[in-house]
């Protein structure tokens, strides 16, 4: 399947993941809201506060997946991709500028006993609570299927394939609706405690945890995403196989340098040296790195952009900084290996 036709699909499917996140969020922000406000719990004030960051994320996630589709043009040559992970960073930064410091705000007031809200309407929260929880698995569902199946199209654990993956937009999701599944059941524990107790200190130890919560997945995402935009590799298995394919090309005979570099969701720039033969004339070797080229993109979907550069294996300079990224030379063929 031709590159573009697979990222458009993929990201016809993070777009529907987000959307039904959006949706369920919306929904969701506004029955915590009015509950809040009936039971005066501190807890269910910090999942409103939860979910309200996370109908924001969602629309920041569906800007980014429309702003980074752009193609490519002249003063942005290499395309629109990492723009995406920008949106998703700023989504990490409103987890916990919107829902964690909102929640460590409403435990503490309650602790310190500053807030003067009329509390009761127990039942109402509770049924919010209970409302929330199916439209947060529902939308779990789909997010959790779509990471999966990419995992599975990866060959990777999901774990991996979530340290990995340059598709950030489901990630998030999945965290988000991971945490305001956990965060449900947070609020419930702290309001039912403080129902049978009688003690808000449980109210306010629930709104603390959900702040807790918040700050980790605020946390993962923004490490995620900041490597990317840093640039990564492209996974490693790409890496192995394209050295090893360049290392059985007859022209050449030593792989000198390889470097990769994700720039947007299954796009990947590979740039190497090469040692041709010296036999070879300038017109063998411009023609071999046209049919290299285009065989590397055949292997991987995810190829972009080819860059093979002649040079000599035995220059210092070039010896050395290949040595200092890799630890060591890379191997010439696959069959020396």
């Amino acid at each position: 399947m031709p590159p573009d036709e697979t990222d458009h699909e993929a990201r016809d499917e993070s777009t529907l993941t987000v959307a039904l996140a959006l949706a369920a969020n919306f929904g969701i922000a506004v029955a915590k809201i009015v509950a809040a406000l009936i039971t005066g719990s501190a807890s269910m004030a910090a999942e409103a506060a939860h979910s309200v960051a996370d109908t924001f994320n969602e629309v920041l996630l569906m800007v980014g997946l429309r702003r980074s589709g752009r193609p490519a043009d002249r003063r942005h040559p290499l395309g629109y991709g990492k723009e995406r992970y920008i949106w998703t960073l700023l989504v990490a930064v409103a987890i916990f500028g919107m829902g964690a410091l909102f929640s460590y705000y409403q435990g503490v007031q309650t602790l310190l006993g500053h807030r003067t809200g009329e509390e009761g309407g127990a039942a109402v929260g509770f049924a919010v609570l209970g409302i929330a929880f199916v439209l947060e698995a529902t939308s779990w569902q789909q997010a959790i299927r779509q990471v999966r199946d990419a995992a599975r199209a990866a060959d990777l654990p999901l774990r991996a394939y979530i340290r990995r993956t340059d598709e950030p937009a489901s990630i998030s999701v999945l965290l988000e609706d991971s945490a305001a599944l956990i965060g449900v059941l947070l609020a419930f524990g702290g309001l039912g405690l403080h129902q049978l107790t009688g003690s808000a200190v449980w109210d306010a130890v629930g709104s603390l945890l959900i702040g807790v919560l918040l700050t980790a997945v605020a946390l993962v995402l923004g490490r995620i995403n900041l490597n990317l935009l840093i640039g990564t590799q492209a996974d490693p298995r790409l890496v192995a196989d394209v050295r090893a394919r360049l290392g059985d090309e007859p022209e050449i005979d030593w792989v000198v340098d390889i470097v990769t570099v994700t720039f947007g969701a299954d796009r990947v720039l590979v740039c190497a040296r090469l040692d041709f033969r010296d036999s070879l004339t300038a017109g063998d070797v411009e023609r071999a790195c046209v049919r290299m080229a285009h065989d590397l993109r055949d292997a991987h979907d995810e190829i972009d952009e080819v860059f093979l550069e002649p040079v000599p294996r035995d220059d210092p300079e070039l010896r050395e900084r290949v040595i200092a990224r890799y630890g060591g030379t890379l191997r010439p063929k696959r069959s020396e290996s």
